[in-house]
C-alpha cells in the first residue's frame, strides 16, 4: 500500500449501521466495527533491539522479537546479524544490503538460505495484503458480482492508494482482486472485507490465519496494511504468507498479472460502463527473469517492503526485504538476493526453515458435547420464561394440548385414555412444551380403529383429518382453560380473561 498515491483519495464517509434482528429468544448481536485512525509517525526500531519495534506495548507480545529458545524455523533466525553457512565454492552475499530485515528461502523445501533479523517485527505496509488474500480469496467465486454500497468505502485512511471503485455500481470479485494485487487498492480491500462480514471480522480472521501459519511476529490491526499502532510483521512471516498464497492458483494468477482493464463509472447519457487500464506496481514484474510476483508496499512510516518469488531451472525462490535505507533500493536488493540464491544452489547449508501450516485437530477426535440430563430445560427455554408474555405462554399451552391430543388419538378409542404425561416446568410452576429428546413419537401411519361401517372420528391416518368433536373437544377445552388460568396467575393478571376460540 502506498499512502501517498497517484490515485485520487476519497474522504472517509460515515457508514450506515447494520440492523440486528432477533428471532424468538435467540438474539444475534453484531460487534462494533474497529476504529481506523490515522497513524502517528514513530521511530523505527534498531536491528539490535527488537523490543523497540513499532507496536511494543500495544498488546501482550506485540512488537517483541521471538524468544531465542522458541524461535519459529530455527534458533539462528532469531539472531540479529547476517546468518549464512557457505560451503566450499559458495558465492558471497551481495555487498550492499541495507534492508533492516531480509530473508531468502527455497519455496519447495522451505530451507532458508540466508537471513538477517528474520523475526524482527516491523510495519509491513501493503505486503500484509498477502495475508488478506490468504484469508479471504478462497471464500468467493471469482465471477460473483457485488454492488458496492457507500458504507463499504468509508473508513479509508488519509492518502490511501485506491484503484478507483465507484459506489452503487457492480463489480466482479476477480476485478476487485486485481485492484488489490495490481493497484494495491485499499478501496478494493475494504469492499471485499465488507463482503466477508466487515473490517473487524476480517482482521480477526487474518490474525487466526497468521496463527495457523505459525506467523507469530504478525499483529493485524487493519486488513490492507495501512499504518496502525501495533501493526507489525516480519520478513519471516511475510515469506510464509507468500508461500501459502502461491499454492492457490488464483492468488498466483493475480500477483503475476502485469496490466488489466478495470471497470469505471457509468455514463449517464449513454448508459454505458467505461473502463480504464491498471498496472502492477511491482517494478520487478516483467523485468526480472522468471519473476512470479508477489507483493510490494510502501508507507511514509513503514518505508519500503517487498516479497517476491522467482523461478529458474525448475527451482522457485522466495525473497523478502524490509525497510532498506532508500525506497527504490528494495527492488535492487531483492533482485541481488535472488541472483545469489540461484547461484548458491547446493552450495550453502540452510540456516533455518519455513515451517508448514499447523494442521487443525481432527473433528472426529473432538469429544462430543455432553447432552443435557433428562428433565433439565435448555438454557434458551429457561430464558423464554422472561422473554414471552402472557399471550405467548397461552399459545404455548394451547399448542401443548393439541400435541397431547394428537398422540392420544392414535391409540384405540376402545381403550381408556392414558394419563396426561407430566410436563417439565419452569421456575414458578409454569409448564412448557416437552423437548424433542423425550417428546412422544407420533406415528401417523397407524390408523385409528373403527367399527365396521362407520367413519373414523378425530385424527385419522396420513391422508386426512377430521374436526375435533364430542367429549375430546370438551376435555381439550377444559385443559386449555386450566393452562390459561395458570398463565394469568404466573404473570399477575388475575383480572384479565383469556378467551380460547373453538
Amino acid at each position: 500500500m502506498q499512502q501517498r498515491s497517484p490515485h485520487v483519495s476519497r474522504r472517509a464517509r460515515a457508514g450506515r449501521p447494520a440492523a440486528a434482528g432477533a428471532v424468538a429468544v435467540l438474539v444475534l448481536a453484531a460487534g462494533a466495527p474497529a476504529a481506523f485512525s490515522a497513524p502517528s509517525p514513530s521511530p523505527s526500531p534498531s536491528p539490535s533491539a527488537a523490543s523497540a519495534a513499532p507496536g511494543a506495548g500495544a498488546g501482550a507480545g506485540a512488537g517483541a522479537a521471538q524468544d531465542a529458545a522458541a524461535v519459529v524455523g530455527g534458533e539462528r533466525l532469531g539472531r540479529p546479524a547476517v546468518q549464512v553457512a557457505p560451503r566450499t565454492g559458495a558465492p558471497e552475499l551481495p555487498t550492499v544490503l541495507t534492508g533492516r530485515s531480509w530473508l531468502i528461502a527455497d519455496a519447495a523445501t522451505g530451507e532458508v538460505l540466508a537471513a538477517r533479523n528474520a523475526h524482527l517485527p516491523l510495519p509491513p505496509a501493503s505486503t500484509l495484503k498477502m495475508l488478506f488474500a490468504d484469508t479471504v480469496l478462497p471464500k468467493f467465486d471469482r465471477t460473483l458480482e457485488h454492488r458496492v454500497a457507500p458504507a463499504e468505502l468509508a473508513a479509508l485512511g488519509a492518502g490511501s492508494s485506491l484503484v478507483g471503485i465507484k459506489e452503487n455500481l457492480p463489480y466482479r470479485v476477480e476485478d476487485l482482486w486485481r485492484g488489490v494485487f495490481l493497484a494495491s487498492g485499499n478501496d478494493a480491500v475494504h469492499v471485499l472485507s465488507h463482503m466477508n462480514g466487515g473490517l473487524a471480522r476480517t482482521v480477526a480472521q487474518m490474525q487466526e490465519r497468521a496463527t495457523a501459519l505459525q506467523a507469530r511476529d504478525t499483529r493485524v490491526v487493519s486488513p490492507e496494511g495501512y499504518d496502525q499502532d501495533g501493526q507489525v510483521s516480519s520478513a519471516y512471516d511475510l515469506t510464509l504468507f507468500a508461500r501459502a498464497g502461491l499454492r492457490n492458483p488464483d492468488f498466483r494468477s493475480y500477483c503475476a498479472t502485469r496490466t488489466a482493464r478495470f471497470p469505471g463509472a457509468l455514463d449517464k447519457t449513454t448508459g454505458q460502463r467505461s473502463a480504464f487500464d491498471i498496472a502492477n506496481t511491482d517494478r520487478l514484474l516483467g523485468k526480472y527473469p522468471g519473476l512470479i510476483g508477489v507483493k510490494n508496499g510502501y508507507t511514509t512510516n513503514a518505508g519500503a517492503t517487498f516479497t517476491g518469488a522467482a523461478e529458474r531451472d525448475g527451482r522457485t525462490l522466495l525473497v523478502t526485504v524490509m525497510h532498506p535505507e532508500q525506497q527504490s533500493k528494495v527492488y535492487d536488493e531483492a533482485a541481488a538476493l535472488l541472483d545469489w540464491g540461484f547461484a548458491a544452489a547446493g552450495k550453502v547449508e540452510p540456516v533455518g526453515r519455513l515451517v508448514e501450516e499447523e494442521t487443525a485437530p481432527d473433528a472426529s477426535a473432538a469429544p462430543a458435547a455432553e447432552a443435557p440430563a433428562s428433565g433439565v430445560l435448555p438454557h434458551a427455554i429457561q430464558q423464554a420464561d422472561h422473554a414471552l408474555g402472557p399471550t405467548g405462554w397461552t399459545a404455548l399451552a394451547f399448542g401443548t394440548a393439541l400435541a397431547l391430543w394428537a398422540a392420544g388419538r392414535l391409540r384405540t378409542r376402545r381403550r381408556p385414555h392414558p394419563a396426561t404425561p407430566a410436563l417439565p416446568v419452569l421456575p414458578g410452576g409454569l409448564p412448557v412444551p416437552p423437548r424433542p429428546d423425550y417428546a412422544p413419537h407420533i406415528a401417523y401411519s397407524v390408523p385409528a380403529r373403527t367399527t365396521p361401517g362407520t367413519a373414523p372420528r378425530g385424527a385419522t391416518a396420513v391422508g386426512g383429518a377430521t374436526a375435533v368433536g364430542g367429549s375430546t373437544r370438551r376435555r381439550l377445552t377444559r385443559h386449555a382453560r386450566s393452562l390459561a388460568r395458570t398463565t394469568r396467575a404466573r404473570f399477575g393478571r388475575s383480572g384479565a380473561r383469556a378467551r380460547i376460540r373453538h
